[in-house]
């Protein structure tokens, strides 16, 4: 961050500097976010009830946009935007960074909000709305528990620099085609026709989704 300060909270920093971690800190935070592919997000529907999903992209897809604000892009799934609709209800959400291979970890809370304008989306190619966080804590977990993974490969689905993704298969299976949208079913044919539920399998075995 250009001002760290503005990234953490108050009392965050006072034990930082109590237990002398404070660069640590600091370093820390730009540096996991900035070199990740994913993250966890947690939101909260209007009742209370929180949900946890996986979000992937290219290396550094959340971007540090100015001290103590976070962006991130939403990209095509199944269609359900349960995380989405929380943020649009009640706005508080958590994200979990973690590096498997370092391995660290930061936490990040905060207050976010949904755009669809076209100045946002220009910025993540390939998004169908971006998520921007005004964020009110962020602080280095110890990572002393984090198992040691390798990262085997990139999904085939993030989209590249001009937003091209492959079509997924799941969306070619015959039964779902009355409940996709006019534009993805426009689509089936030209990506390899309908599939059934045990084409798909074999697919699923074969790593494709």
């Amino acid at each position: 961050m250009s001002d760290t300060d503005n990234f953490y909270r108050h009392a965050a920093r006072q034990l930082q500097r109590r237990h002398d971690t404070d660069k640590l800190a600091d370093a820390l935070s730009d540096a996991i976010v900035a070199s990740l592919d994913f993250f966890y997000l947690a939101t909260v529907n209007g009742d209370g009830e929180p949900t946890v999903s996986y979000k992937g992209g290219a290396q550094g897809f959340v971007r540090v946009v100015s001290p103590g604000q976070l962006m991130f892009p939403n990209y095509d799934g199944n269609g359900m935007f349960l995380s989405m609709g929380n943020i649009d209800e009640t706005c508080h959400i958590g994200l979990l960074f973690m590096s498997f291979e370092t391995p660290q970890r930061l936490r990040v809370q905060g207050n976010a909000r949904l755009r669809e304008d076209a100045e946002c989306l220009t910025r993540f190619p390939g998004a169908n709305m971006v998520v921007q966080v005004d964020i009110t804590s962020c602080f280095v977990n110890c990572a002393r528990y984090i198992h040691t993974y390798s990262r085997v490969e990139r999904s085939q689905y993030v989209p590249d620099e001009s937003g091209n993704q492959p079509f997924p298969s799941w969306k070619r299976i015959d039964q779902f085609q009355t409940t996709l949208s006019p534009d993805d079913q426009a689509r089936v044919n030209d990506n390899g026709g309908l599939l059934t539920h045990e084409e798909y399998r074999r697919l699923l075995a074969e790593g494709e989704s």
